[in-house]
């Protein structure tokens, strides 16, 4: 790639604010087909388990944050120090104090690696555990773990979806982060929530309340009618899908329970302010009240940490894409940094607190690490991708924390030791969720049945 180039990152958010966005009011037909699952029929889901996904687009810097080298030449280290954790043996950087409390609640893994540096490559390698069809573009060839796990699982009847996703106002569409569904259509897409849930009139399309209860009956007979009219003439699969977008909205049109959970006013302020009052902690926040309320897969995006009508600075970027084009690598993550280390930690707190440390597990992680060696421009510090080394989080599950898996070479360009892919991370988080990948494959378009996975397998040291 041309170092000199801006690098706008997984999408620039002007390209994609033409696109409305992808939820229940909204669908896509193209390229919908008839499809077939076949899944393990010996009853070993673990039902009541979850998952939170944290989203980190652009490529979080490794080692300015869990794999820092301070012996390394100058040109490498970079400008920030390791501190000591809680747990003996573990450093992470100075600027993630609220980490080194509590590092016997996580493990970092630090040698996940993958061979695709364009972000759209290296969101559909590392979302979908496999190699693209193209390295460029940022629609799915396969399905992005999120819909394979929600289509195993199923949605539960009433109460909130199973699978959701939150983004900034804007990022809603399905191929901004490549989290298309591919040949398993979009009735397995994420119920998405864009916007600012720190802005006061922060509020989730289609959850408003409908009322008087003649008004809801006079709509579910229209639907009727015209499902009647559309239904004869549909051989595509389309109105299958709408269904499921409907029987959604349905559940939580007719009850509290969905509303209660995305509504941030129920929480005390004193816990909000845990989290931290801007995007990074609310969109936490919200990812523990809704897997406690019941959802399954909760995808939460964090680009941008700015405060309600704040931009953020000029020598900051808007997402994790820290190229010395784009932004000051060290004071982008001096801005960065303070919120994310605050959301993510009492997110991993309050999972711990509230008992759910054993039934939901959160990941934490973008699509690659950046370049070993600094790079500048006019005079700018800032690091290129780089998938061949990256560090990520993971934390309950019931699962082994307070470790470090893997390492990097002096430098960290490689792994040194422990090498793995993120397929090793979803053959983790499905034997979390109770799906057998050695035993469920899917039918793509040309029948061929598609193991969930072709490879991976879960990570010994935390189980």
């Amino acid at each position: 790639m041309n170092p000199s180039a801006f690098c706008p990152g997984p999408q620039s958010r002007r390209d994609f604010l033409k696109f409305g966005a992808l939820t229940l009011g909204g669908l896509s037909a193209a390229g919908i087909v008839p499809w077939q699952m076949k899944a393990s029929e010996r009853g070993d889901r673990a039902s009541d388990t979850a998952v939170i996904f944290i989203w980190l687009p652009g490529g979080p810097p490794h080692m300015e944050m869990y794999d820092m080298k301070p012996n390394a030449p100058e040109e490498y280290r970079g400008d920030f120090r390791p501190i000591r954790t809680n747990v003996p043996g573990i450093d992470v950087c100075e600027h993630l104090p609220m980490h080194a409390r509590i590092a016997d609640k996580y493990s970092i893994i630090r040698s996940i690696a993958h061979n695709f540096a364009d972000h759209g490559g290296g969101h559909k390698r590392f979302l979908t555990g496999r190699d693209p069809s193209s390295p460029v573009g940022f629609i799915n060839d396969y399905p992005m773990v999120g819909s394979m796990a929600y289509k195993v699982r199923g949605q539960r009847a009433g109460g909130v979806p199973n699978y959701i996703c939150g983004t900034d106002g804007g990022r809603d569409h399905i191929d901004v982060f490549s989290f298309g569904s591919a040949y398993l259509g979009p009735s397995v897409h994420p119920f998405t929530i864009a916007g600012d849930p720190t802005e006061p009139t922060f509020q989730v399309r289609n959850l408003q309340s409908i009322t008087p209860q003649d008004r809801l009956g006079d709509r579910l007979n229209l639907l009727q009618r015209l499902d009647s009219a559309a239904s004869a003439s549909d051989h595509t699969g389309t109105m299958a899908a709408m269904d499921t977008y409907r029987r959604r909205a349905l559940d939580m049109l007719t009850t509290d329970e969905a509303r209660r959970a995305f509504d941030l006013s129920l929480e005390p302020r004193a816990v909000r302010e845990r989290y931290g009052m801007h995007r990074y902690g609310q969109r936490a926040l919200l990812a523990r009240r809704l897997v406690e309320a019941g959802a399954s897969f909760v995808t939460m995006v964090m680009e941008n940490p700015s405060f309600p009508g704040q931009s953020f600075p000029a020598d900051a970027t808007y997402n994790w894409d820290s190229h010395a084009v784009n932004c000051h690598i060290f004071n982008d993550s001096l801005f960065r940094f303070p919120m994310y280390d605050r959301a993510v930690t009492a997110l991993i707190e309050d999972l711990y607190d509230r008992g759910l440390d054993r039934r939901v597990l959160l990941i934490v992680t973008g699509e690659f690490g950046r370049t070993p060696r600094i790079t500048y421009d006019n005079g700018r510090p800032g690091r290129d991708h780089w998938p061949q080394a990256m560090s990520l989080i993971v934390s309950g599950g019931g699962m082994r924390m307070g470790q470090v898996i893997g390492s990097t070479n002096a430098r960290g360009e490689q792994p040194r030791d422990r090498p793995m892919t993120p397929n090793d991370l979803w053959a983790t988080m499905f034997q979390h969720l109770g799906i057998d990948h050695n035993h469920t494959s899917f039918i793509d378009h040309t029948g061929r049945p598609m193991p969930i996975l072709p490879s991976g397998t879960p990570i010994a040291e935390l189980l």
